[in-house]
């Protein structure tokens, strides 16, 4: 299986996303608002990537729920 290049750079947001995720709990003083935000962007990212794979794959991407 070839991956695109979107498919890389999706890979290397999703690992940004959590380093920043794991930093924020961390944090004394964390903002939840922050990390709400940062799980969401996270969650969209995983989504994409998910999406990539399967029509990859071949396989028809499931239909994502817009956002709110």
């Amino acid at each position: 299986m070839r991956f695109s290049p979107n498919f890389y750079r999706l890979t290397v947001l999703h690992r940004q996303l959590d380093e920043a995720e794991r930093y924020e709990v961390r944090r004394e003083s964390a903002d939840p608002l922050r990390l709400l935000r940062l799980k969401t962007l996270k969650l969209a990212v995983k989504e994409r990537l998910a999406a990539i794979t399967l029509r990859s794959l071949g396989r028809p991407a499931p239909r994502l729920a817009p956002a709110r």
